[in-house]
């Protein structure tokens, strides 16, 4: 008698194997719980051996038996995928999934526009979008949790390919009534000897504070956070300055309160954005289509969610 299952019940059993907890297996699916415990427990009576072992309050563990079917779970979702995307070149339909990641320092201002825009464009296709920092998104392509990430070209690794879209120069945000507020540029020298607001991201947080090399001093570290929009009310409730290459299209913090973007002078290396791939994704029409997508819509003069410095210094 064939053994019956499904390639969703094989993705729950991946989920589950890698995350080593059905919560956390859900929140990455974007499924309930009781669904993806349903589908552990089927995928268990249909092979006839547990796959998992359950530790009360300790999430589940793989039995041996369970890590080789984890193991060749992936191989065969890979396959599926490939018989996707060749269907799609055969037919030059873009459709099946697309799992996007984003960089948590422009995810909220950029990816739900780009995102959009290409489901308009592309109604089959199935977009799934995560955000996180560096580090996630690396782990992310490597683990083929994702299929493409938008990002900085920080600390890139030699293994995943970086396709550049867009060069950012960097920012000092400001509270309106900062003391340095109304330049038209400002430099590092100046900003060393005001308070500042880290935002304290991995390897994002080594780039803000590279800014102040040329300085030979240290900036006065008041506050740190990893959430920008947290940072943008300390900024504009006058904690301190901060630094970032990304200036959203309203000039207010969350709470309301109004920020000043200044431009930094000097030779300050700007921030690359642009798109991180796995060696081979772009043998796939669906992710060459989204690339194709950001390319035209994410340029020097012009990008989602964002005014561009281009635009500020053509007014100045």
């Amino acid at each position: 008698m064939p053994l019956r299952f499904t390639l969703r019940q094989l993705e729950y059993l991946v989920a589950v194997a890698e995350t080593g907890s059905i919560a956390a297996a859900s929140d990455r699916v974007n499924v309930s719980s009781p669904s993806i415990s349903s589908a552990i427990v089927q995928l268990e009576e249909e092979f006839g051996l547990p796959l998992f072992v359950r530790k009360h309050a300790h999430g589940l563990s793989l039995t041996h038996g369970g890590a080789l079917f984890a193991q060749q779970a992936r191989v065969v979702l890979a396959d599926s995928a490939k018989l996707n995307e060749l269907a799609n070149d055969i037919t030059g339909k873009v459709r099946g999934p697309l799992r996007v990641g984003c960089l948590l320092t422009f995810a909220q201002v950029v990816l739900p526009q780009l995102r959009r825009q290409f489901v308009d464009l592309h109604s089959d296709v199935e977009f799934r979008q995560t955000e996180g920092n560096q580090v996630e998104l690396f782990e992310g392509l490597r683990k083929a949790e994702i299929d493409v990430a938008l990002t900085y070209d920080l600390n890139l690794p030699s293994d995943l390919e970086f396709i550049e879209l867009v060069s950012l120069p960097p920012y000092a945000v400001m509270a309106a009534d900062h003391v340095l507020a109304k330049l038209k540029m400002v430099s590092p020298i100046e900003l060393v000897e005001h308070p500042m607001v880290l935002l304290d991201l991995p390897w994002s947080n080594s780039y803000f504070l590279s800014v102040f090399s040329i300085t030979g001093r240290e900036p006065k570290i008041v506050e740190r956070t990893r959430d920008i929009a947290v940072m943008r009310s300390l900024v504009a409730n006058g904690f301190g300055y901060s630094v970032a290459n990304i200036r959203p299209t309203t000039d207010r913090a969350p709470d309301g309160k109004k920020l000043c973007y200044v431009p930094i002078s000097g030779h300050v290396r700007p921030m690359k954005m642009g798109l991180l791939l796995s060696e081979g994704a772009m043998a796939s029409l669906t992710i060459r289509c989204f690339v194709e997508h950001c390319q035209s819509k994410v340029t020097e003069g012009s990008m989602p969610g964002l005014k561009m410095q281009i635009e500020d210094e053509s007014h100045t």
